[in-house]
């Protein structure tokens, strides 16, 4: 059929010309990893990378660079990603595939403050340019602890490596690209500090900051129904929407994780990136196009229109798990898990109310929590509607009605869910909640790409539309601060039993409106 022809590019599988999902494939290019040993690098990265061969979305040459301490050869390192690969990608293994992506695998030993390491990393780039074609298109990803930061960027800038060299006469600019993982700091100036930082070395335009949230398919689908569709935007506004309800929940606890949790808590690791970025794009008026300066515009609006609800003694809440029942499950609290202080005071439950001062939202609270060891893993944005002025029935008619919802489901079970009233089939009038349910994997054959995928790939094409910028970065901090030294200056946090949705004081915070949570 026409504009359907197959074609089957060089070690990799035959697949349509236009790949309706990821249409765009990278150009020469590399990426270098820091911290290529790590649990991110072994479960997320390096699958994703050859995931994104396997759709013939990388070029032929591309390569893969190890930087880490342990002495491996080149081939030793190739192992470490053929395992990584075989345990933890979502597409088949084809030895086809693996043969090409491996070929471009190198790995250079040496600590973050070794300049002989650096200098090495700078000769195997120019090697890998000449020898693989990479152009001088190099990406750093560094999947590494923010206290690192410093010296890594320095080693960068010192060698080179963060400045593209000139191109010659009719030839493309080469590229140098930075990738940084959260946490973008712990309050607003360590994260003014951190930009600061990172902009010395690298031009705001080539920082790309993961958050992998963003690149979720469901995330992506957030602006689609919007705006593709009439329906719902008559309705999107403080004229029709009662209350917002964004909720990350997990159903795991923090053993074993001590060293990075303890003492930054459920806010700073959730709130402040992933839940305030679901409700930028929840809240922000339509951008003039999808380029990505139009869509961090309209971010970066909503972001300084957001304001705390106080008193932040009844507006906010926290939390900490104690010993309960996890399914079948017997759990134990925070405070036994190992490597916790048996007096922490760090919260794995937090919730908050934001308004958005805007003219489409004045007045509709917003309500964002997140929490370790809930009834469930979930992530969704519920949109909660206003209940009808007048119901010409009675009372008994309509009990078991409650509001309408638009309910966007962003992990696991990626869809959405509209809940309004019904008929109950008989003979009397009983009105009823009903759900109408879309789901991803009922509705599309192709499956959904992983959101590092997708992230990984924007980086090579340098397509920044999913990456907060500096400004929203420091923005989040600016409306999270004030809660965080609120809690600093009270108690400890209110334990809740593990398996539950969290301390009551969170279920009152809603109450004193007359609200209550979604139960998932």
């Amino acid at each position: 059929m026409a504009g359907q022809k197959k074609t089957a590019a060089p070690g990799n599988p035959l697949r349509e010309e236009r790949d309706k999902r990821l249409p765009r494939i990278a150009g020469p290019c590399s990426m270098v990893i820091f911290g290529v040993t790590g649990d991110l690098s072994r479960k997320k990265l390096m699958p994703a990378i050859y995931d994104l061969a396997n759709r013939g979305l990388l070029p032929p040459g591309f390569a893969l660079v190890g930087f880490a301490r342990r002495d491996y050869a080149d081939e030793d390192f190739a192992e470490v990603v053929l395992d990584a690969v075989k345990t933890h990608a979502r597409t088949p293994f084809r030895q086809e595939v693996w043969d090409q992506l491996s070929e471009g695998i190198r790995f250079v030993q040496g600590t973050f403050d070794d300049d002989a390491a650096f200098g090495t990393l700078a000769q195997t780039l120019k090697k890998l340019d000449a020898e693989r074609g990479t152009g001088g298109n190099h990406a750093f990803y560094l999947s590494i602890p923010p206290n690192a930061f410093p010296v890594v960027l320095e080693q960068l800038s010192r060698t080179g490596l963060a400045k593209p060299p000139e191109s010659g006469p009719g030839k493309p600019q080469p590229w140098r690209r930075v990738v940084i993982e959260k946490p973008f700091g712990h309050d607003l100036q360590s994260a003014q500090e951190l930009n600061a930082l990172v902009n010395r070395v690298f031009p705001e335009e080539t920082v790309f900051r993961i958050d992998h949230y963003l690149g979720k398919e469901t995330v992506q689908n957030l602006l689609a129904l919007r705006f593709a569709n009439e329906l719902f935007e008559p309705i999107w506004n403080a004229n029709f929407v009662d209350h917002v309800q964004i909720t990350m929940a997990e159903d795991i606890g923090l053993g074993g994780r001590a060293g990075y949790y303890d003492g930054i808590g459920a806010a700073r690791d959730v709130i402040q990136n992933h839940l305030l970025q679901l409700l930028a794009l929840t809240a922000m008026e339509d951008p003039v196009s999808f380029q990505p300066r139009q869509l961090q515009i309209e971010k970066i609006k909503v972001l300084s229109a957001t304001k705390l609800v106080e008193p932040l003694e009844e507006t906010t809440a926290r939390g900490q798990y104690a010993a309960g029942w996890q399914g079948s499950e017997r759990v134990v609290g925070l405070l036994e898990e190992e490597g916790f202080d048996p007096h922490s005071r760090t919260e794995t439950y937090a919730a908050i109310t934001l308004n958005v001062d805007t003219r489409r939202w004045a007045g509709v609270p917003f309500y964002l929590r997140t929490g370790k060891r809930l009834g469930r893993r979930v992530t969704e944005i519920a949109v909660m509607f206003k209940r009808a002025p007048h119901l010409p029935f009675d009372q008994t008619m309509t009990e078991e009605l409650g509001q309408n919802a638009l309910v966007i489901r962003v992990q696991p079970d990626e869809g959405i869910t509209m809940r309004f009233g019904s008929k109950v089939p008989g003979s009397s009038m009983e009105v009823r909640d009903v759900n109408m349910d879309f789901s991803y994997g009922e509705s599309f054959t192709e499956s959904s790409p992983e959101a590092y995928e997708r992230l990984i790939l924007d980086v090579l094409l340098g397509e920044p539309s999913l990456f907060p910028v500096n400004e929203e970065v420091e923005l989040a901090w600016r409306i999270l601060d004030p809660v965080l030294e609120h809690w600093a200056a009270g108690g400890k946090p209110e334990p809740y039993e593990a398996g539950t949705w969290g301390p009551s004081s969170a279920d009152e915070m809603l109450a004193r409106t007359g609200r209550e949570w979604r139960r998932p």
